[in-house]
């Protein structure tokens, strides 16, 4: 197995060009850009990017303490500046979002709010219905395989998506994981307003780690714990709305048959993940029993990050049929199947997919190099695709004439 990249050279090569078309086209669009995304995502360094190009900015760090004392009143620091304003970790500010709400309808709008956090736009508070048709969500994720190259998969998956994980060297990036943890747990998740015990929140998310990538099962997380059913459901959201956790929603369609209800759940960052799991090594991520659902999140959060703010969801019925991905893309549905081997095969759970939801389209998503049509609507597709410049869903040739199904509500 080849050594992993240098990592001086990774760290000075790194960019986000992806991420960063997205924000600047919703600065164009939306006086209010939320840049969302987990801690240490890269949020900060990307909207100084957008900062550095804009002719006129302003940037505020609400972890600075002289930048919060500016923004105690908000009204009066906010409304003479023109241009960009970027705001850093707006959860520490609740009174600045009504004052944003009012600066945004001024006419001619003589500036544009670029406003960070790291929870979603629930916790945040800029999800309100005040701010209905004024403000766009981004969520930047971590970093992509478009963003590092097809040579580093491996080192992206074994390290995870995390750029101060990714660009350090084994040990080290062990090290920052390890402290990472902690001090979310410790200070991160108090400070975005979830009161809950770090001890047992530790013990939680380590559980957790171990369901990766299985149906939620409150009941038996809760009984192993030692609390109630309610009491891990709120562990759960907490660690979902702090971005942690990906809760991948069944898809419901009439089709006759007994449907999975409850969620797939996801620890977001296969690094923080391979941590809480004792993983130190990509030998020993390889001989371990969770290889192949620790592959499955890391190519989920790969997919959500190509599909921008498009719902995913998954399949499941109680007779076994299943499919990891499914999404509705251009009034197409197409389902997404991961498999961690070389030579993928056509399951009875993908012809039963299409039969049943006529699907358009089903990738399998693998490790290998070739991509190659396996069936009608179906084709093996290289993980390393989605490294190409510009990748996008629309490149593939889905048409089959059936109509999506669409979930229920």
């Amino acid at each position: 197995m080849p050594a992993f990249r240098n990592t001086w050279y990774i760290r000075n090569v790194i960019n986000r060009n992806d991420d960063r078309a997205l924000v600047d086209t919703a600065l164009t669009r939306s006086p209010i850009v939320l840049l969302v995304g987990p801690r240490q995502a890269g949020k900060s360094t990307l909207a100084r990017a957008v900062a550095a190009s804009s002719p006129i900015s302003s940037f505020f760090d609400l972890e600075d303490p002289h930048h919060a004392e500016r923004l105690t009143d908000p009204s009066m620091a906010l409304s003479d500046l023109s241009g960009l304003v970027v705001i850093d970790e707006a959860q520490h500010a609740p009174l600045l979002f009504p004052v944003l709400r009012v600066l945004a309808d001024r006419p001619h709008r003589p500036a544009t709010f670029l406003v960070l956090g790291s929870a979603s736009p629930d916790v945040i508070g800029l999800a309100a219905e005040s701010l209905a048709g004024r403000v766009e969500i981004v969520e930047l994720g971590g970093l992509r395989i478009s963003d590092v190259g097809a040579p580093a998969i491996e080192q992206l998956w074994l390290q995870g998506s995390l750029p101060a994980s990714f660009t350090r060297a084994g040990d080290d990036s062990l090290a920052w994981r390890n402290g990472y943890v902690t001090t979310f747990l410790e200070r991160d998740l108090s400070e975005l307003g979830f009161r809950l015990p770090s001890t047992q929140m530790r013990r939680f998310w380590t559980m957790l780690a171990h369901y990766h990538a299985q149906t939620w099962n409150g009941a038996e997380l809760a009984r192993a714990l030692g609390v109630s059913q309610p009491t891990t459901r709120r562990y759960l959201d907490a660690l979902t709305d702090a971005l942690m956790v990906r809760q991948l929603q069944p898809w419901y369609a009439n089709v006759g048959k007994r449907v999975m209800r409850s969620p797939k759940v996801y620890l977001r960052d296969s690094g923080v993940l391979h941590t809480l799991l004792g993983l130190k090594t990509m030998n020993g991520l390889l001989d371990h029993p969770k290889v192949g659902a620790s592959w499955e999140g890391f190519v989920v959060e790969q997919v959500a990050m190509t599909l921008p703010s498009t719902p995913l969801h998954f399949w499941g019925t109680q007779s076994g049929a299943e499919l990891d991905v499914l999404f509705v893309h251009d009034g197409r549905s197409i389902g997404v199947e991961i498999k961690r081997t070389t030579t993928p095969k056509l399951t009875p759970s993908i012809r039963h997919a299409i039969t049943d939801l006529g699907l358009h389209h089903v990738f399998v998503i693998y490790p290998g190099a070739d991509r190659y049509p396996m069936a009608d609507r179906v084709e093996a597709l290289p993980l390393s695709t989605l490294a190409e410049p510009h990748f996008s869903w629309d490149r593939a040739d889905v048409h089959s004439g059936h109509e999506a199904v669409r979930p229920e509500s």
